[in-house]
């Protein structure tokens, strides 16, 4: 296959990796706003990948004329909105990283824009191919649990982005929340009906600066009335962690709980977890990109339909903008209020 990849940042050049790791994918064709950037993490392809060969597009118009198979948008949020137009309206399927839009307006655009459109678009949130996640889905839908009760979810970052990121990010529920939201529907099938969240500040500044908290938690209500712990921070110094724990009447199951887990028992004698952690989001979910990937080739092919849409993807922001909502009015807020499709 010949897939176009735009964006050459950090997880854009970790998608160019990862692409050409993959059997598939034959050529790659990459952009970037900066064309120096873009030649620069070529040539570091081709030293990585010499049997695979590696093509510079230096605008857009090039990347649309090389006669992809699919395209792959890892650029600035700012960024992706226009590039998945332009993937619709050339009829490229298109795989994009979250979010697809900056706001919950252009989201909704998109999201209507796909529902009219043949083309298949694929929302990278990729811990639904992540192995733990799918198989608490699992868990769930075949009845093993019983009746799910409580859900604990937790996304805890080793260390904060920079100051620049935070500034233009959307708030810690958009950005990082998010990945919760999309797999909490994900594992239970259930909707979220109403949430209240608050934040708080003990780490940089420039998150109080940017309007921002460095720490979140937030309490969410499913449809089905399961009770949702959710909680997410960019401090935690002891390794990523990314954990969900699904708790039903017949049962428990955890995802992430192995001995790379981000803490350190207080139990005397317990040898649990020992390591060693993992200190991204890139190293934690590698194998889920990967798969990830892998079904885009199949969506891009006409193998199958899109595993995450543009219209998931919003259910996951319209989530986040209501903890976001909640947290700067100090109340609950109900999804009725945010609007949708």
């Amino acid at each position: 296959m010949r897939i176009g990849l735009t964006g050459l940042g950090r997880i854009g050049a970790f998608h160019a990796d990862t692409l050409l790791g993959l059997p598939a994918v034959e050529t790659l064709v990459v952009n970037d706003a900066r064309p120096e950037t873009a030649r620069e993490v070529a040539a570091r392809m081709r030293t990585a990948h010499p049997d695979k060969d590696v093509e510079v597009a230096d605008t857009a118009e090039e990347l649309f004329a090389a006669h992809l198979d699919g395209l792959v948008i890892a650029t600035a949020t700012g960024a992706h909105a226009e590039w998945i137009r332009r993937g619709i309206a050339s009829g490229t399927p298109t795989f994009c990283e979250k979010p697809v839009a900056s706001t919950l307006e252009e989201t909704i655009e998109l999201a209507r824009l796909e529902a009219d459109s043949d083309t298949p678009v694929h929302v990278g949130h990729q811990r639904r191919f992540d192995a733990g996640f799918r198989r608490a889905r699992e868990a769930v839908a075949s009845g093993e649990l019983g009746f799910v009760h409580t859900i604990r979810a937790n996304t805890h970052d080793q260390s904060p982005p920079p100051a620049e990121f935070i500034a233009t990010s959307g708030g810690i529920f958009r950005d990082c929340g998010v990945h919760d939201f999309d797999a909490i529907r994900f594992v239970t099938g259930q909707e979220v009906t109403s949430v209240y969240a608050t934040g708080s500040n003990k780490g940089a500044d420039y998150f109080t600066a940017a309007g921002d908290v460095d720490t979140g938690a937030a309490v969410l209500t499913l449809d089905d009335e399961t009770l949702v712990l959710m909680s997410t921070t960019r401090y935690n110094g002891g390794g990523h962690d990314v954990r969900m724990e699904v708790m039903g009447e017949r049962g428990t199951i955890g995802v992430g709980l192995d001995h790379s887990l981000a803490m350190s028992s207080a139990e005397p004698g317990a040898d649990f977890p020992h390591g060693p952690q993992r200190w991204s989001f890139m190293e934690r979910f590698l194998p889920a990109y990967q798969a990830e990937l892998t079904a885009f080739f199949d969506v891009a092919a006409g193998r199958s339909e899109s595993p995450c849409t543009i219209a998931d993807a919003l259910a996951a922001f319209r989530t986040a903008e209501a903890c976001e909502l909640s947290r700067a009015e100090g109340r609950a807020v109900t999804l009725s209020e945010i609007k949708g499709l």
